[in-house]
C-alpha cells in the first residue's frame, strides 16, 4: 500500500516536511491546533496509536491527533526521529543518554505534555523517559519540597498529614 500525501503539503505553510529517503512511506499527522506534519512511517510508527490508526483506515489522510498540540507533536517527533536514526545508526549508549538528557531539559508545563502525549500515542521509550524524570525531580525531597517543585496546594490538615506520615512512616525512614 502507497501514501501520497502531496495535497496537505500545499496547505502547510509551516516548515514540519520532511526530506524523505529512498522514497519511504510518509505519514502525515494532524496536530489538535491544526498544523500538518510529514513524517516517515517508521517514525511515526513508534506512536503504537499512530500504526494502530494506520492499520484500521484504508486511506492515506491525516492522521488527526487532536490531544496533541503542534509544539508538543514537534518534541515527540524530534524524539522519535533520533530514536530511529540512533537504532538504525547502532549509537552509543552515551550518545542517547546524552540526547534524552537534553531532551527533558524543558519546563514543567512542557515536560507534563509531553508525557501526556507519549501516553496518548502509546510511547513507551518516550513515557518512560518523562515519568522517570519527573520521579528524579522528586527524588530525596520531603513532601513540602514535592508540593513546592510542583507548585502543589496542600489541602491536608496537621491532624491528617500526622495521619498520613504514621500510616507511611516507612517510607520516611
Amino acid at each position: 500500500r502507497t501514501h501520497t500525501h502531496t495535497h496537505t503539503r500545499k496547505h502547510n505553510t509551516h516548515k514540519h516536511t520532511v526530506a524523505p529517503h529512498a522514497m519511504a512511506n510518509t505519514i502525515t499527522l494532524r496536530s489538535s491546533d491544526d498544523e500538518t506534519f510529514e513524517v516517515e512511517e517508521e517514525v511515526a510508527f513508534l506512536s503504537e496509536t499512530i500504526r494502530s490508526i494506520i492499520e484500521d483506515t484504508e486511506n492515506d489522510a491525516a492522521v488527526p491527533l487532536p490531544n496533541v498540540s503542534a509544539k508538543i507533536l514537534s518534541k515527540v517527533i524530534e524524539f522519535s526521529k533520533f530514536q530511529v536514526k540512533a537504532k538504525k545508526e547502532n549509537e552509543s549508549e552515551a550518545k542517547i543518554k546524552e540526547f534524552n538528557n537534553e531532551f527533558v531539559k524543558v519546563d514543567q508545563a512542557t515536560l507534563f505534555e509531553i508525557i501526556l502525549a507519549a501516553n496518548y500515542l502509546n510511547m513507551k521509550g518516550l513515557l518512560d523517559l518523562t515519568c522517570m524524570t519527573v520521579a528524579n525531580m522528586m527524588k530525596g525531597k520531603t513532601p513540602e519540597e514535592i508540593r513546592k517543585t510542583f507548585n502543589i496546594k496542600n489541602d491536608f490538615t496537621a491532624e491528617e498529614e500526622e495521619e498520613v506520615r504514621k500510616e507511611n512512616q516507612w517510607a520516611f525512614d
